[in-house]
């Protein structure tokens, strides 16, 4: 969380004033629809539905790209484990691919884990670091295949112009408390196909049907669940979705200083960025030429280091050795509805060292976070330090 205060005070004191934080049955034209539609207007894309969580924003977009059971979807080894848990409860089975130096999902190693059953691609733009979506693409069209992105840490970056979530056929955000915008808990999805926004408000909410808006639905009502937000939630992410671009040239302007600095270091270098302008500043990330180089850097100099300096990623939950129902292939909570059975005979397997690419470059990969409430003087000085070491 960067920024909070006073107008989401004011704004949520107002939804409770109103006895009305329920979205729907007098709620309408409320809060969730008008971040809905700024937020559309924001990412660039025709239609967006708020929903409770970044996981849920995930499986909208899934359906909303035509994903269905017994497809195969390919996800990074570098993600929270959200992207391939929404794959699953899709009844698709998410195919770990490795991720490059820019610790995005490498396109050489989608190109090597496609088949026939293969219906999607899922990049992640990992701390607002935009994936080659340039290369996927290519990929996605030469192989009749559909990009699900996965912007959940990503709000307001963007990719040769085009904000990230709006380049592929669907998008899903996060808004939980430790995004760029966040209402505590939330999330969003993002997509310019009217079928696909209706099959994700359908399942969204599954008593959509009830709804007034329920004659305008464009595709048969099928059993959805509930990733409603609140009204609660709607008021919030109207001040926060304000705040964005502050929050991003805030960021930006850190991370410029720190990676001015840290370019001129020698024991390391920065980790290459596909999309230097569209990155959202969250982190800036260091790279070892080996492992043992890093770990003896952070032996000599670990103390010396600004308190904003992290840990080698591989350390993480956010790598795959630590995603234990996926390699376990505990697809579901009982076997009759685990896409793992119900697909036994495709043999998927996992290990925990299947991609050896993806877990050298994050073992000698330390992700610096941009000090936000540093002054841009101090982050410089700090960095400039850091990269005499």
């Amino acid at each position: 969380m960067y920024e909070i205060g006073k107008r989401e005070i004011d704004a949520v004191a107002k939804v409770i004033s109103s006895g009305m934080m329920f979205r729907y049955r007098g709620g309408e034209g409320g809060w969730c629809d008008k971040f809905e539609e700024a937020f559309a207007k924001t990412i660039g894309t025709k239609y967006a539905l708020s929903v409770s969580s970044g996981t849920g924003a995930l499986e909208c977009a899934l359906i909303a790209a035509g994903v269905r059971p017994g497809d195969e979807v390919i996800v990074p080894a570098f993600t929270f484990i959200a992207s391939p848990l929404a794959v699953l409860a899709m009844g698709a089975i998410p195919i770990i691919a490795d991720v490059d130096e820019s610790l995005a999902l490498c396109p050489k190693s989608v190109e090597a884990n496609i088949s026939r059953y293969t219906r999607a691609i899922m990049p992640v733009h990992m701390s607002g670091r935009p994936c080659d979506m340039s290369a996927l693409k290519r990929i996605a069209k030469r192989r009749k295949l559909v990009i699900v992105e996965d912007a959940c840490q990503a709000a307001g970056g963007s990719y040769r112009g085009k904000r990230l979530g709006s380049i592929g056929k669907a998008g899903g955000f996060s808004f939980n408390q430790f995004k760029i915008i966040t209402a505590g808990e939330g999330g969003a999805i993002v997509t310019d196909d009217l079928t696909g926004y209706d099959k994700a408000l359908i399942h969204h909410d599954g008593g959509c049907v009830f709804r007034k808006h329920a004659d305008k639905v464009s595709t048969p009502f099928f059993a959805g669940t509930n990733f409603r937000a609140s009204e609660i939630t709607g008021a919030i992410l109207c001040q926060q979705l304000k705040r964005l671009d502050g929050i991003l040239r805030r960021l930006r302007a850190r991370r410029a200083a720190i990676r001015a600095e840290l370019a001129k270091a020698k024991a390391f270098r920065l980790s290459p960025c596909n999309e230097d302008a569209g990155d959202c500043g969250v982190s800036v990330p260091i790279l070892f030429e080996t492992v043992k180089e890093m770990r003896a850097f952070l032996k000599r100099h670990g103390h010396k280091a600004p308190f904003w300096m992290g840990t080698p990623i591989d350390t993480g939950r956010h790598v795959y050795p630590n995603w234990t129902p996926i390699l376990k292939k505990h697809g579901a909570f009982d076997p009759k509805a685990d896409p793992y059975r119900i697909h036994a005979h495709r043999q998927i397997s996992y290990s925990k060292d299947m991609c050896r690419k993806s877990l050298d470059i994050l073992g000698r990969t330390i992700a610096l976070g941009v000090p936000y409430d540093s002054t841009v003087a101090d982050a410089r000085q700090a960095a400039r330090a850091l990269a005499r070491l």
